[in-house]
């Protein structure tokens, strides 16, 4: 048999003249090397580069060709294979019904409410929302791309950059955080439950904290059933999340504009609502746009890495990029509403009440609550599956083909949601800003930097498909037995400038040097820039573009 990286046939202007052709495995180019052959040598009557056995380029099509692959089995099963024809459902306004189901919920509510809190006026909230939303739209489009050429997800997509058996370090990074998120949204979800029971209830001594859980045995208990409804529509697959976004959308529209309405309503009018005022001054407020803008962009960072998980089943690039569209348009929209109910609440209540349970907790009667809980149950039901369980899933389907299954992955993600103790993290707006979404964000944006600057300046937007599938020590990306050096390099250089401000943030360290400070607050600025830099420049003076 000949090699898969050699093919022969003859010249084709000059019959007494022999080709061979290397496969670049790397770039999918093809090098040609010609040399005479001696007169007395005939050949049959036989198309020669019909028997060649050289590397087939990935396909640029919208459906690359798989029927063929002869993957190692330790690194597939049906839910990381590229996507077929057939697969790819999803319409520029599902993409966009997505971004509704993602961004109506009550996260993206209390982030709203925890600017006002921190002392941000309405149209500076929104103002910053909108700014790190229009940024997020480039990173979400370019890491997209690959998902919707290949019909590849983000595990798959990772191993071109960090290596076969690298690519598990980022999408585990990434299901960590999304584990958290999770239970974030879980947590959120059984709060919810809690508001709707009875009152003798609520004042018993189960409603009393334990001070080894953190919480009172009942909120937990609400916390659990919540966890657990969930799980039904988690084993229907990606298809299930699809037509839960799709047709969830109009519903949390609606339910959304009835907030807004009341609020317009029990504040006299859009004047009274947005008359809270900044309380910061000049300098006070550019202190605080800097980590508000970086929470924000962290805030949908882990949509904007595994984004190809989603953009695989896209019909064209046409509509994922369309679909993207909708996310600064409903997070404007959204944080709008958020801002503007929150701001009512002073007018209102007489104090600023920014978490949304407590708000529904304090408006109406019982069918108004109920209403207002089918509401904030589905709008957490949709965001936290489609957000924070494809990335967990498929990053442990990735780790072990053969164990893993996308419903085996998404009930471990669940199990790991209650190990982060999500009601600790919410706490308070200082806690769930400073803390949690801007201190992942420096786990988060080196990676996207790296993968970015690997696909489109060292790889030059191409990939070889097959390559991504086997463990071939020769092969396109298995570099160092399966690990990519310089992307780990990469990595490490854009963590480590963050780490300090992280743990003087925690209470670890007592003070740090104010450019550590500066650093973190910008975290994923500069952890993304810097990784992508450093990975790219190694890459160059590696000489990665060589055939060796």
């Amino acid at each position: 048999m000949m090699s898969q990286y050699l093919s022969l046939h003859l010249h084709p202007s000059n019959v007494t003249t022999h080709s061979v052709d290397f496969s670049n495995t790397r770039t999918s180019n093809i090098i040609s090397q010609a040399f005479p052959l001696p007169l007395a040598i005939t050949y049959p009557k036989i198309n020669l580069r019909r028997c060649s056995e050289t590397i087939p380029m990935a396909s640029t099509q919208r459906n690359p060709v798989f029927d063929d692959l002869e993957a190692d089995q330790s690194l597939t099963n049906d839910d990381l294979k590229p996507t077929s024809t057939n697969e790819r459902t999803f319409s520029g306004l599902e993409m966009a019904s997505l971004w509704v189901g993602l961004v109506v919920g009550v996260p993206t509510y209390y982030l709203a409410g925890s600017l006002v809190d921190l002392g941000m006026s309405w149209w500076q909230g929104i103002a910053t929302v909108v700014a790190a939303n229009i940024i997020l739209l480039f990173p979400l489009v370019l890491t997209g791309q690959p998902g919707t050429r290949y019909g590849i997800s983000f595990p798959v997509l990772a191993r071109s950059s960090f290596g076969i058996h690298g690519a598990h370090i980022p999408t585990l990074l990434r299901a960590l955080v999304g584990c958290g998120w999770y239970g974030i949204e879980t947590w959120i979800g059984g709060q919810a439950i809690f508001i709707l029971l009875p009152k003798i209830l609520k004042e018993s001594s189960y409603s009393l904290d334990l001070p080894f859980l953190g919480t009172s045995p009942l909120e937990f208990a609400c916390f659990i059933v919540f966890w657990i409804a969930q799980l039904g529509i988690v084993w229907k697959g990606m298809d299930g999340i699809r037509k839960l976004e799709k047709y969830s959308a109009p519903v949390l529209i609606a339910l959304t504009s009835c907030l807004l309405i009341w609020s317009y309503v029990k504040g006299e009018g859009l004047g009274h609502m947005l008359q809270l005022s900044s309380k910061l001054s000049s300098s006070e407020f550019w202190a605080l746009f800097a980590p508000s803008l970086t929470a924000n962009i962290s805030f949908w960072a882990t949509l904007a890495l595994n984004i190809p998980d989603f953009t695989r089943y896209a019909k064209s690039q046409r509509d994922q990029i369309v679909g993207h569209m909708g996310l600064p348009l409903f997070m404007g929209a959204f944080t709008f509403v958020g801002l503007a109910v929150t701001s009512s609440t002073k007018i209102i209540f007489g104090d600023v009440v920014s978490n949304p349970i407590q708000l529904l907790g304090m408006i109406g009667g019982v069918p108004t609550k109920i209403l207002a809980i089918l509401g904030i149950s589905l709008a957490t039901i949709t965001t936290n599956i489609a957000a924070n369980v494809v990335a967990p899933a498929n990053a442990l389907v990735n780790l072990c083909p053969s164990t893993f299954t996308f419903r085996r992955g998404a009930i471990l993600t669940a199990l790991l949601g209650i190990a982060f103790q999500p009601w600790r993290l919410m706490k308070s707006s200082e806690s769930f800003v400073y803390t949690w979404l801007v201190g992942y964000s420096a786990l988060l944006g080196p990676i996207g930097g790296i993968i970015l600057a690997d696909y489109y300046l060292v790889q030059k937007g191409e990939l070889n498909v097959k390559e991504l599938y086997t463990l071939n020590p020769v092969g396109a990306y298995y570099y160092s037995r399966g690990f990519n050096l310089t992307a780990l390099l990469a990595l490490l250089v854009g963590i480590a400038p963050v780490i300090p401000g992280f743990l003087e943030n925690l209470g670890v360290l007592n003070s740090t040097p104010y450019l550590c400070s500066v650093i973190y607050k910008n975290a994923w600025f500069f952890s993304f820039f810097l990784a992508g830099g450093v990975h790219w420049i190694l890459s160059f003076v590696k000489g990665k573009y060589i055939l060796d």
